[in-house]
């Protein structure tokens, strides 16, 4: 089948309302909140990240849809791709390994390779169809990846706990680049290549494809790869190193990534989260992204549960599972500045005992699921779960390009997000409550803002058209449904912002952040000057003596904002504050609290003593 693959997209959003209706006089803080009023939680002025996607992938489920019927797998294509369903800006197609001896049929994915080194292109039919279902869909990154190099050169001539051996690095590199060139001739072009998955995991039990590459092996990967692309004049980026577990990533990608020749080859950085990160784990990743300049990607997760973000086996089609992932999903944005969210397998055959119910028995991997047993009982009924319709309260509204402004100050039990694309702000909120929460949200743009919709999922509600906000000055004011997932969109005129004002006081010390040329401290808070700080669109962090700047030997301030990173600071949602140029925190040194205890630039951990408030 020859499709395009379109590289422009269509506008950002559903369609919105048609004027701008807001009107008054601009304020420059929020207002004051009125008795019974939450205070305003405030949208960072200066951007984060820009995001580039959000998908899955098509691992394991297109080796069972290939026996579904055309009108089943046309119906899955539209509600994955569409901008009726969940208009996913990436899909990532699994390049197969061959399956050899491999106990999970639908986990052996077939490789093209003839034993005399010839292709058969009609091979894994399922996989082909749906990566080109989602070029002509126009999804914006494609993206192959590898679980395991096809059997042939594996240490251990399988596809699954074999190592891939030395000599054959460039055998492998030639074959991904040849699958690279087989598809981009068929109209399907691939954005990003991965060349190994999780490796570090040993894959031994193969009850799935999957290749152990150790830490001094994966430069040698990359290089191989990207040297053979490059010969090709093929743009195709790589991603790496798709470690399971944070911990991993941060200690590991530093030591290849910065073997000679390496780092020019990797396109963007990428990340698993299986060890349930926390805040300061996830601060980590954006340190080490920032320490080698790329940018990082948050690739795969799944199979949470009980009440939990860490590793379960259950299966909950419930708004109470989609909560959860709909928090991951904020944490790799608001923390670790992650630029991608990519779930793990779009659909999945584990639902256990009841499709319907939460249980036990099954997985919760898939976004929608089907009959395992459909093959004998001619089941192909779609089974949805409410992590589908959150995973779409993101997908459909955050749009590649999308940049995203931190919120500091929510209600507790609530996680805000905003991001800013072609005049539009986009709200996501996440209410974990069990009751309707008061949200207060001022923009601190210093243009005029105006709703224009308002998307709800819930226990009972399915991307639901619902009552739009109130928007006064600038300040957005509504109640949270319980237990839900909102969307909102607002329109806005200008590009205008404005500064937030005040004193940021330590959580653990309750004293106030002091700086001046020779360095920066806490002391007890008085209201005075010296402890007034502005914060701009540019990240400047603005004191009585000057810009709060990170150098050598630590901290000062300086007469002159210069644009450069170490002057630029971002203001994360847990209190952290965080440095541009070395991803690092401020930090009271030693967890002090004493009148002039020095505050540093620290490895973010989560800890109270680098938690900020404004006041």
């Amino acid at each position: 089948m020859h499709v395009s693959h379109p590289r422009t997209r269509r506008s950002l959003l559903l369609a919105a309302s048609a004027a701008l209706a807001v009107t008054g006089a601009l304020l420059t803080s929020p207002p004051a909140k009125a008795a019974g009023s939450p205070a305003p939680a405030e949208v960072s002025p200066h951007a984060a990240q820009t995001i580039d996607d959000i998908g899955a992938s098509g691992a394991w489920w297109v080796n069972d849809l290939q026996h579904f019927s055309p009108a089943v797998r046309a119906r899955v294509a539209r509600l994955l791709f569409s901008e009726s369903g969940l208009d996913l800006s990436s899909y990532r197609y699994n390049i197969g390994g061959g399956g050899t001896a491999v106990t999970t049929p639908a986990r052996a994915a077939e490789d093209f390779l003839n034993p005399d080194g010839s292709y058969d292109w009609s091979r894994d039919e399922g996989g082909r169809t749906f990566l080109e279902y989602a070029a002509r869909y126009g999804v914006k990154d494609l993206i192959g990846f590898v679980n395991s190099a096809p059997s042939r050169w594996t240490t251990n001539g399988k596809s699954c706990g074999g190592l891939l051996k030395a000599e054959n690095e460039a055998d492998f590199a030639g074959y991904i680049a040849d699958v690279t060139d087989h598809f981009a001739r068929q109209g399907v072009r691939l954005d990003y290549i991965s060349p190994f998955n999780e490796p570090d995991n040993s894959f031994a039990d193969c009850g799935q494809e999957g290749m152990p590459v150790p830490v001094d092996q994966r430069d040698d990967i990359v290089r191989a790869l990207g040297a053979e692309q490059r010969a090709r004049h093929r743009k195709t980026g790589i991603i790496a190193d798709e470690s399971s577990r944070t911990t991993q990533f941060n200690s590991e990608l530093p030591q290849w990534i910065s073997q000679p020749d390496t780092a020019r080859y990797v396109s963007r950085l990428a990340h698993h989260t299986y060890n349930d990160p926390d805040d300061g784990e996830l601060g980590k990743v954006h340190e080490t992204s920032a320490s080698v300049g790329k940018k990082s990607w948050a690739t795969e997760i799944c199979c949470f549960g009980k009440g939990t973000t860490g590793w379960n086996q259950e299966y909950d089609p419930t708004i109470d599972n989609a909560l959860l992932m709909s928090r991951i999903i904020y944490k790799d944005f608001a923390s670790s500045h992650d630029s991608a969210f990519q779930w793990w397998v779009a659909l999945a055959s584990g639902y256990g005992s009841d499709p319907s119910t939460r249980n036990d028995e099954g997985w919760n991997d898939g976004l929608i699921y089907y009959d395992p047993d459909y093959a004998a009982d001619g089941n192909q009924k779609l089974y949805f779960t409410k992590r589908y319709y959150a995973l779409g309260q993101y997908s459909k509204f955050v749009r590649p390009g999308s940049v995203a402004h931190n919120v500091t100050g929510a209600p507790n039990g609530v996680e805000v997000s905003t991001y800013d694309r072609n005049g539009q702000w986009v709200v996501v909120v996440n209410n974990h409550n069990t009751t309707g929460t008061a949200l207060n949200l001022h923009f601190n743009s210093g243009t005029p803002v105006h709703a224009s919709k308002a998307v709800r999922t819930s226990a009972t509600e399915n991307w639901a058209n619902v009552a739009k906000p109130s928007v006064r000055n600038g300040t957005l004011s509504t109640t949270l449904a319980a237990r839900s997932v909102t969307t909102y969109v607002l329109d806005r005129r200008g590009h205008g912002s404005t500064a937030l004002a005040g004193a940021w006081q330590g959580q653990q010390s309750g004293k106030c952040l002091t700086a001046d040329a020779s360095g920066a401290a806490i002391s007890t808070c008085t209201g005075g000057a010296d402890q007034s700080w502005s914060y701009d669109a540019e990240g400047a962090l603005k004191g009585a003596s000057g810009y709060l700047s990170a150098g050598s030997p630590g901290l000062a301030t300086s007469a002159a904002f210069t644009g450069d990173a170490t002057q630029r600071w971002l203001l994360n949602s847990n209190g952290q504050i965080v440095n541009e140029a070395s991803g690092e925190c401020l930090d009271v040194s030693g967890q002090a609290t004493a009148d002039g205890s020095r505050v540093i630039l620290y490895s973010c951990n989560g800890g109270t003593n680098e938690a900020w408030t404004r006041q």
